[in-house]
């Protein structure tokens, strides 16, 4: 009963650590900070999350994926900038989203940037770099279209 137990304590255990592996940032300056210590580009994904059937669709076929998980660790610095309708949100986050949805020009979601950042004299300089948004054909189809944007392809 104990080995019972244990193996499946080890095997819940696993599953949550794997669910915890993607870590979205939501301020910029952080998000920034981290692509300049890990030398990789920010992913910023414009979303509706409360609202948007295609960024959840996104969401649910793509970026909730092991092979999305594993590419993103190896990739990028990822960044999520909600524009929800009905969840709350801080006065600042909203002003940081929307500053940064005009800067881009989004006009429908979901939309993925990749951008080179840096920062100075304490300003943010964003170097677009490509975007993208829903494709169909899963995880392989949305991260070669990545790729290519990266260079890395």
């Amino acid at each position: 009963m104990k080995k019972i137990a244990l193996t499946l304590f080890l095997v819940l255990g696993s599953l949550t650590i794997q669910a915890q592996e993607l870590t979205w940032q939501t301020d910029m300056n952080k998000a920034v900070e981290l692509s300049k210590k890990s030398h990789k580009p920010l992913l910023l994904f414009f979303t509706g999350s409360d609202w948007c059937g295609w960024c959840m669709r996104l969401q649910k076929e793509v970026m909730k994926t092991p092979e999305f998980t594993k590419w993103a660790n190896d990739n990028v610095v990822l960044v999520e900038l909600d524009y929800p309708r009905r969840t709350p949100q801080a006065p600042e986050l909203q002003r940081q989203n929307m500053e940064l949805q005009q800067t881009f020009a989004v006009q429908g979601y979901p939309t993925v940037w990749f951008v080179n950042a840096t920062k100075i004299d304490g300003k943010i300089n964003l170097q677009k770099l490509g975007s993208t948004g829903y494709v169909a054909g899963g995880p392989s189809a949305w991260l070669a279209g990545a790729d290519k944007i990266l260079g890395k392809k």
